[in-house]
């Protein structure tokens, strides 16, 4: 499963799958030899949704977070660069098409032409650069370089305004969106989530911010599969296939505020920024799968209502719930079993070594329970 999104190592996702893609589908197809939809509930970067696209399945993918709906949507319905017939309405379009970085088609013209636009000093220069001035605090940030966060003030202005204006349709939007959120992965002054900024800026931090064009699987067919953006929790009694795979978040850190600014990126608003990390107000996307109070209460919603026998859970030993107590909880709701994989821990560029720790996969066949 090789593509860009795989390939760029400045998107480090905490609880990513990516490189167990292949020993959970095998496990899957043990399972259930016949299954044909699989349900992806937490989706994340979409890149596990990839790979189930690329071994012929159909998938319906679900994440709370807006990035995530944008990563799916070119991972689940793209083989190919979409038309960008509409650009020919952008004045002066066509001396960008000769750029000696990329070839002369219409995605590789948008992508030069927002490459090259002016910086504006806006919302993520003030916010989120040292040339800026940060609304509630005094003390600037330090996430992008004054001249990346001013760039990225400008292509991510102009790809709303191309979507406003209707020169770009919904799939180019995400598509433009997916590119921005991989470039500025590659120049965030981070440790591996933007939690917090680094104190200095790393030699990668320092390089010009570049959209660069992503390289589309050909794999697997790009139609059938479904994306809802919201709660798994409300949106599971929705939901019917051959085999559920969910993917909860573990630990305490939430997603919504590890990943703040690639939200922003994704809403294309500009929120408050809160204290010295610069968080946007986050709550609405609140997971309570980092909760040890409210995990059970949210497992129990989702098996209860979703319409499918299997459910396979990627758990770990870090997790809230130690893992027997999370067999024993999901043993009322059919027979369970349990697959060991040593896994390399989740850890910030700074750490000093790599630890592994004990992957659990979880399988869950239900017998017939009553929802609500």
């Amino acid at each position: 499963m090789q593509n860009k999104f795989l390939n760029k190592m400045g998107f480090r996702y905490i609880g990513s799958k990516d490189k167990l893609s292949d020993i959970i589908i095998s496990e899957m197809k043990i399972i259930n030899p016949n299954a044909t939809r699989i349900i992806d509930l937490m989706a994340g970067t979409g890149l596990f949704s990839l790979a189930l696209r690329e071994r012929g399945y159909q998938v319906t993918a679900v994440d709370v977070m807006t990035y995530s709906f944008h990563h799916l949507n070119v991972h689940l319905f793209l083989n190919s660069a979409p038309p960008f017939l509409g650009i020919k309405n952008i004045d002066n379009i066509n001396k960008f098409s000769t750029v000696d970085l990329f070839t002369s088609d219409n995605y590789h013209t948008i992508l030069n032409y927002l490459n090259q636009l002016p910086p504006i000093y806006g919302y993520f220069y003030k916010e989120f650069s040292p040339g800026g001035k940060p609304s509630n605090t005094n003390k600037v940030r330090k996430y992008f370089t004054a001249n990346n966060a001013a760039k990225i003030d400008a292509i991510r202005h102009e790809i709303k305004r191309l979507k406003d204006d209707l020169i770009i349709s919904k799939i180019e939007h995400s598509l433009l969106l997916h590119d921005l959120i991989m470039a500025v992965n590659d120049v965030a002054n981070i440790a591996g989530t933007y939690g917090h900024y680094l104190s200095k800026f790393v030699k990668r931090a320092e390089s010009p911010i570049l959209l660069q064009p992503t390289s589309f699987s050909t794999k697997g067919i790009i139609s059938g599969h479904k994306i809802y953006r919201g709660y798994a929790e409300e949106i599971a009694s929705n939901l019917n296939g051959d085999i559920c795979y969910i993917d909860p978040p573990y630990i305490k850190r939430q997603y919504a505020a590890n990943y703040h600014i690639l939200e922003t990126i994704a809403r294309e608003d500009e929120p408050e920024a809160i204290g010295d990390s610069g968080l946007r107000p986050w709550r609405d996307q609140y997971s309570n799968f980092c909760s040890k109070v409210k995990i059970r209460n949210s497992f129990d919603q989702i098996i209860r209502s979703i319409k499918c026998k299997y459910i396979l859970i990627s758990y770990s030993e870090d997790g809230l719930l130690p893992i027997e107590d999370l067999i024993n909880f999901l043993s009322q709701y059919g027979d369970v079993t349990k697959k060991n994989i040593r896994y390399k821990r989740f850890k910030s560029n700074n750490s000093l070594k790599e630890a592994m720790l004990n992957e659990f996969l979880i399988c869950l066949e239900k017998r017939e329970i009553k929802a609500f």
